[in-house]
């Protein structure tokens, strides 16, 4: 077998159905024989859109997504997407194409010290040096991807593991592997001096190390991974304090939803508890779009108002005012998976470390019961909720300079979303300001960067998303400064047949950092942009271009937009927005 072969059975065993890439002569035989395996090669535009897509299939579906690169170039253009998903906890395998193990360090091509690049943002770096150990240290790589706090794993697999055998003694040695004996024996008579005698012992030497030992292997199906348990006796310690709380306030985060498959029963536990809930990141959806116990609105409030403060995956970052947002007075539970952000930025009165979705699930079993009387407390905090969406639909309707309201953009979309939908977000100020109306409608519904608040996700996140839910209608809503990252990935969903949504609010600026900047330091250079016409560049990417510059247009063209994605083709809708002071104040650092 060659190395690429081993590669790919390894993938079909471990259960990955898309190798997402950028093509390469490094890598060509992973993609080889990946497709030959009946494994889906997705090729994006670009290296960091395939990680993303990695990235985001790892989020949907709980297998560590893969992408392969090849050297150089390839695997530093993934450095920003292998940071992000470190930072948002995804499990995924980066493979990286490298020069022949015997041209390391003479001046190959894209030869650099790609362990050395990548380390920091991965939980290993690892060089393959034989073709015998491409099988377990790929197994060993999808099993570190998802233990403890799950993130990146990255292994450099240099090309002459990957090719055949007979090809790279020839590339090595001159000798066609389809030549006899007479060739052979004239190679050697022709190496006369000592130094090529020594060569050719050397290279005979370094190749029956590099291919020895190599044994056929069925794929393997993956090995499960445990969950870290939390301590019971927290548990039950956290159970009693939410006994005597009056204002109790859950905070759920996208770590509380690594275990894709248990979903269900973490909503249900939620569910249990009966306490008003804040849903952030990936934990969007969790309850649907209209449970009563979840808030949307005045989480600062509700938190500096609250005596009891449980949170499940959400560590106390900038997220949170680095712990700023919650009362001094209040006690404070974290549970977290991770031993640095369990008690980041502020010391919880019990920390759990373990499965933030198993401590929630203990959680409710261990408070079974009548709920303590916390009705007031969740009417309260209900009824700021309902003030605040009726303040937000009447700023709807008010004209914004320059274009469309973007509130009245993101009802729009609100209220196109189908019951089976994903929204992607990537953007600062029109995708923020559509966060404070959209409602995702089921767990697993809701793609955001996560905590390193990249731009750029969203051509690689909406790729993965249409993939692994082909029935579902992906929404992705882009500012028209993040458009620029992965407009040209219009052309991967056109090729690849994928009917994707794409919104982008278009203002001609980069809003989010113009609002403070020019406000305090009174000069907006960097932050304007001209307002393109990103609908005909998609046209001419093989999508669906649609133009909105019209209030009384909204409805329709939505309409028209998820028509085209319903008929397989991707679809860009240009919407005109204005400036609004909705987000005013509300950068983040």
């Amino acid at each position: 077998m060659t190395g690429g072969e081993i590669v790919a059975d390894v993938l079909v065993g471990q259960g990955v159905r898309f190798l997402f890439t950028l093509c390469g002569g490094h890598i060509s035989p992973i993609l080889v024989s990946a497709k030959a395996r009946g494994i889906r090669v997705v090729d994006t535009r670009h290296e960091a859109t395939a990680v993303f897509a990695a990235d985001a299939a790892a989020r949907l579906t709980g297998v560590p997504g893969v992408a392969a690169v090849t050297a150089g170039p390839g695997v530093t253009n993934t450095i920003t997407a292998l940071k992000n998903a470190q930072m948002a906890q995804s499990p995924l395998v980066l493979l990286g194409g490298a020069t022949a193990t015997l041209l390391r360090g003479r001046g190959a091509l894209q030869d650099i010290d790609q362990l050395a690049l990548v380390r920091p943002h991965v939980k290993r770096a690892r060089r393959i040096t034989r073709v015998r150990d491409l099988a377990p240290e790929l197994d060993l790589a999808f099993r570190l991807s998802r233990e403890g706090v799950p993130g990146p794993v990255f292994l450099e697999c240099p090309v002459d593991l990957l090719y055949p055998e007979a090809l790279v003694r020839e590339w090595y040695t001159g000798r066609s592997p389809h030549e006899g004996g007479d060739r052979g024996a004239k190679g050697e008579k022709a190496a006369r001096t000592l130094g090529d005698r020594a060569r050719h012992w050397y290279v005979g030497r370094h190749l029956g190390r590099l291919f020895g030992g190599v044994e056929p292997r069925a794929a393997s199906p993956a090995d499960p991974v445990s969950r870290p348990e939390p301590d019971e006796g927290g548990v039950r310690r956290a159970a009693a304090l939410l006994s005597r709380a009056e204002r109790p306030v859950l905070v759920v985060g996208s770590q509380a939803l690594l275990s894709t498959s248990e979903t269900d029963a973490l909503a249900e536990a939620v569910r249990a508890l009966g306490v008003p809930v804040y849903l952030s990141g990936m934990a969007r959806g969790l309850l649907g779009p209209g449970d009563p116990l979840q808030m949307r609105h005045k989480r600062k409030e509700a938190l500096r108002e609250a005596d009891l403060v449980v949170l499940a995956g959400a560590p106390c970052d900038f997220r949170l005012d680095y712990g700023n947002h919650i009362g001094r007075g209040a006690v404070l539970v974290s549970a977290n998976r991770s031993r640095d952000e369990v008690a980041k930025n502020r010391r919880p009165a019990l920390g759990s470390l373990g499965a933030p979705e198993l401590f929630l699930r203990g959680l409710a079993r261990a408070s079974a019961g009548p709920l303590p009387p916390w009705a007031a407390w969740g009417e309260a905090l209900r009824s700021r909720d309902a003030a605040r969406d009726a303040e937000i639909a009447g700023q709807a309707e008010a004209t914004a300079p320059g274009g469309l309201n973007p509130l009245r953009v993101c009802r729009g979309i609100e209220g196109a979303l189908a019951d089976d939908s994903v929204i992607v977000a990537d953007g600062g100020d029109f995708v923020s300001t559509a966060s404070y109306v959209l409602r995702p409608r089921r767990p697993l519904s809701w793609l955001d960067p996560g905590p390193f608040g990249t731009l750029g996700v969203g051509g690689g996140f909406a790729l993965a998303a249409k993939l692994v839910r082909p029935s579902a209608e992906v929404w992705v809503l882009y500012g028209d400064g993040s458009l620029g990252y992965s407009l040209a990935e219009a052309d991967t969903f056109a090729r690849h047949g994928l009917g994707v949504i794409a919104v982008v609010g278009n203002d001609a600026g980069w809003t989010q950092i113009a609002r403070e900047q020019v406000e305090v330091l009174k000069d907006d250079v960097g932050t304007v942009l001209a307002p393109a016409a990103y609908e005909r560049a998609a046209e001419a990417l093989g999508a669906v271009g649609l133009r909105l510059d019209e209030a009384a247009r909204v409805d329709p063209v939505l309409r028209e937009a998820r028509d085209v994605a319903r008929s397989g083709r991707p679809v860009y809708v240009n919407a005109r927005i204005g400036r609004t002071d909705f987000r005013k104040g509300s950068i983040s650092m």
